[in-house]
């Protein structure tokens, strides 16, 4: 009897009623992000009245989440700093001297007169002029001013070592100090990012860590990436000095604890021609950290400025100074450059002053952003940076709003033809599927991203495929069991253990997906993980839902049993296994060509791999590549790329190009002046050409992305591995993997052959295969397992066979509607995505054809044993006493 407790028929319906309800808001996108805008700049304390139009836009009793939309959507920069770490180490053990050189005087009658030695190395030297012998004595002295720090052994030690050097006491920071500083500089430098970066007040920017030193910085809506590092890019380093003397010569020696600083404004003589440089005293009088308001303003001659005020200690310190000093130039400086040196004239009480400069109005205001966020503690290296176009971002959601509607549209036809009612049970399950899938992106405030788009695509053909194992279960049932009744019952209950093993492989490389990946692949792998929690949860609750309601309203005499689309045979009993060598024969053929080609001209590589610059232009007049490579070679930027794009989506006066600029010698990035170099050459020959895209990683991290694709891909690999191992034995896993492999490598192999760009997307198409094929497999797998335990005398071959019958309805009606949301993708998502979609097409049809012919005869090779508890003496003969 079938039926569903009542509390669970509200459980459902309240679940699902939460989900759509969530999802609502997005809908109605423009709307509700208006609202929201306006709500948090009331938040912030701006006048309600000037925003009433746009918070009536949106019922406050409604739900405002909205699922955030990735630089590739929205448009935006995208950047990945390196924090410079070891920076700061020098400049620890430098601000140290003034307490060593304090201590030691109190010492000199042993130890004689002492001086400073040139720093290297992140090591403080004092050299004893007089008692070198002495310095022993000295380095006990000096470890008086360490302090205790944790380390890793839980244990205490100095935040110092200190030690004697023949006849010099040398101080460095501690391995321990070294690990907490770097801490501290990485969160520092993330908090300050943060300040800045909403002193701008963009939307939804996102600024989180990334491995031990390194911090993400994605904004939508900016304009470039260039626009986003002059907001972040400076280090804002203020402090002021006592000016030693000046100078015109950059080699003259500054003296011990001095340092030689260049000028960029001359308060004394001001001239643009001016080169000259200040000697300072190195130990500041006061510095940025103790700065608690700056703001753009103008001087008294009208030229814009920034004035600054000072906390209290600083305040005194900076007074105090200033009324030590009357008649003494006095240097601000910046980023170690002396912007300003003017002579005091009389005490500065109050702790407040003025910078004055060559500034313009915008460079005033930015760098009164950069002083009241704080100073960065070290310098940031870009190694990766990706400016989006707005233009870009918008046709990539119409592309994915239209291959969304096709996939659906094409699926929920084959699902009416094929099942009947049943079949339009599993559309509304579809449609309550995606809504779920929306509702919780929402929810968790996910980033969407196209290939997040194209997760929920493959959602989409891949949703039916529990459904598709329960109603051709239910079809097998309905001849033996009794009543239609008992024969869903039977499907829902039989068909569990498939959907479980098949789902949480595909789940596994979701998850290592997520954790490998980064910005957009880690989209994909949220939309993918997401959609295939919310799949089975509508296959077996929801869709078994409407069942039994129908069930216990029509009470029909038999159910799948009318005229209905088949895309097999209703009973098909084919011998996979007659012609196995020429199967496995096409596969070798396959694979042997995949490697010939490889070794012989080898993968198309983006620059996620190779490192480099990928400029993506456009222009309404026609793409001239020979005058846009002689327009671009008088930069001397080395292998230059540029090839024009072509696709049906495009509009007649879209004329697109892709220019690939190899990596710069000594630059992680491409640097902004560079772009904005080939920007003004390519100008010159088209003039209303505009860069949609820019994107730029130093070899430095593409050598990571290498390294962690291909462990993502062994990752995986082992994982789904080990997970069949457990739930079925070590015959069925290698088997397994043989199919796995066999696809990757087909795969790889066919982006060889055509020279298809292969990026860190195809690394995520790549394990979405390894996904599929095993949902394929394990699929055949299960029903293998259940079968040896029906047919205990039956040859394996024979029980394969049977086995690859019972579920090749399944299998092709899965590989149909999979196949028909990607093609959809692929001929309507426009070119950005294309080669990503094509790798998952080219999947599911070797990863079809591998489940059926590579991991069924791979399994018929090493055979299963009769008995588990004893040695495998007739393995892949017959059985008996089979427990598989």
């Amino acid at each position: 009897m079938i039926q569903i407790g009542l509390w669970k028929r509200f459980a459902i319906l309240i679940i699902v009623s939460l989900g759509i309800f969530m999802a609502f808001p997005n809908i109605f996108y423009e709307r509700v992000e208006t609202r929201n805008d306006a709500l948090k700049k009331v938040e912030l304390g701006e006048p309600v009245s000037k925003y009433g139009e746009a918070l009536d836009k949106w019922p406050e009793w409604l739900p405002s989440r909205l699922v955030n939309l990735g630089l590739d959507l929205r448009g935006g920069a995208h950047l990945l700093a390196e924090v410079q770490v070891e920076d700061v180490y020098e400049a620890r053990v430098e601000g140290m001297w003034p307490d060593v050189r304090n201590l030691l005087r109190d010492e000199r009658q042993r130890i004689g007169p002492i001086r400073l030695q040139p720093i290297e190395n992140a090591s403080l030297r004092v050299k004893l002029i007089e008692k070198p012998e002495e310095s022993a004595y000295a380095a006990e002295i000096v470890r008086q001013l360490g302090r205790p720090v944790s380390g890793l052994a839980g244990g205490t030690e100095t935040d110092i070592v200190v030690s004697a050097d023949d006849g010099d006491v040398v101080i460095e920071l501690s391995d321990s100090e070294k690990r907490a500083t770097d801490e501290r500089t990485v969160r520092q430098a993330l908090e300050i990012i943060r300040r800045r970066v909403d002193e701008v007040g963009t939307r939804e920017p996102t600024i989180q860590r990334q491995g031990a030193d390194r911090i993400l910085i994605q904004v939508p809506g900016i304009g470039s990436a260039s626009e986003l590092k002059d907001i972040i890019g400076t280090t804002a380093q203020l402090t002021f000095h006592p000016v030693v003397n000046r100078t015109v010569n950059r080699d003259e020696r500054p003296g011990s604890g001095n340092k030689l600083l260049p000028s960029i404004e001359n308060s004394i003589n001001p001239s643009p021609d001016d080169d000259s440089y200040y000697i300072l005293e190195s130990v500041p009088v006061v510095t940025g950290e103790e700065l608690v308001d700056a703001q753009p303003d103008f001087d008294q001659n009208g030229n814009p400025a920034v004035t600054f005020r000072f906390n209290p200690s600083g305040g005194r310190k900076f007074g105090d100074y200033t009324a030590e000093n009357v008649g003494s130039p006095f240097a601000i400086v910046l980023d170690d450059e002396v912007i300003s040196a003017p002579v005091i004239q009389s005490h500065i009480p109050g702790g407040s002053g003025i910078i004055t400069g060559r500034f313009t109005v915008e460079e005033s205001t930015n760098l009164a952003v950069l002083l009241r966020a704080g100073a960065l503690p070290a310098e940031l290296v870009f190694v990766e940076e990706r400016t989006i176009g707005p233009e870009l971002g918008a046709d990539s959601i119409e592309a994915g709003k239209l291959a969304c509607a096709a996939a659906f549209a094409a699926v929920l036809a084959i699902m009416w033809a094929s099942y009947g009612i049943f079949g339009l049970f599993a559309n509304i399950a579809l449609i309550v599927n995606v809504g779920l899938i929306f509702g919780l992106l929402s929810i968790i405030g996910a980033t969407l991203t196209l290939p997040g788009i194209a997760g929920i695509v493959l959602t989409i053909g891949m949703a039916v495929d529990a459904n598709v194992l329960v109603f051709e279960r239910i079809k097998e049932e309905v001849k033996t069991a009794r009543g239609p009744a008992r024969a869903i019952e039977l499907g829902y209950e039989k068909a569990l253990s498939a959907i479980a093993d098949a789902n949480i492989t595909t789940f596994i490389t979701a998850v290592i997906l997520f954790a490998m990946g980064s910005g957009p692949v880690r989209g994909f792998a949220i939309t993918l993980g997401l959609g295939i929690m919310t799949s089975v949860f509508t296959a077996i609750f929801v869709t078994r839902l409407m069942a039994i309601l129908w069930f216990e309203r029509k009470r029909p005499e038999t159910v799948l049993t009318g005229r209905a689309l088949r895309l097999v045979p209703k009973e098909t009993k084919w011998d996979f296994f007659r012609r196995w060598k020429v199967s496995l024969g096409l596969s070798g053929v396959l694979i042997v060509l995949a490697f010939v080609s490889h070794f012989a001209q080898g993968l198309n590589f983006g620059i996620d791999f190779q490192g480099g610059t990928s400029i993506r232009t456009q222009s309404a007049q026609g793409i001239d590549i020979g005058k846009y490579r002689d327009a671009i070679a008088p930069l001397e930027l080395g292998d230059v790329n540029i090839t024009e794009v072509f696709d049906p989506t495009f509009d007649e006066n879209q004329n697109v190009a892709l220019i690939r600029i190899q990596s710069q010698e000594g630059e992680e990035a491409v640097s902004s002046a560079v772009i904005g170099n080939v920007l003004s050459a390519l100008n010159s020959v088209a003039g209303d050409l505009e860069f949609t895209s820019v994107e730029s990683v130093g070899p430095k991290v593409s050598g990571e992305l290498v390294t962690a694709a291909i462990i993502a891909v062994l990752m995986a690999i082992a994982a789904v591995l080990f997970y069949i191992w457990i739930r079925f034995e070590w015959q069925f896993a290698v088997g397994a993997v043989v199919a796995l492999v066999h696809d990757v490598l087909l795969t790889i192999g066919i982006f060889s052959i055509l020279q298809i760009k292969f990026d860190l997307a195809i690394i995520a198409a790549l394990l979405t295969i390894v996904g599929y094929s095993l949902n394929d497999t394990v699929v055949v797998f299960d029903r293998v397992r259940e079968n040896l335990r029906k047919h205990k005398k039956k040859l394996l071959q024979d029980v394969l066979n049977l086995s690859i019958n019972e579920t090749l309805s399944r299998t092709v009606m899965t590989s149909t509607t999979t196949l028909l949301a990607l093609i959809s993708l692929y001929v309507l998502g426009g070119d950005v995505i294309r080669g990503f979609v094509f790798a998952m097409i080219w999947g599911v049809v070797v990863g079809t054809y591998s489940s059926v012919f590579v991991a069924g005869k791979s399994l018929l090779w090493l055979g299963v044993k009769r008995d588990w508890s004893k040695p495998d003496s007739n393995a892949g003969t017959h059985f008996s006493n089979v427990n598989a």
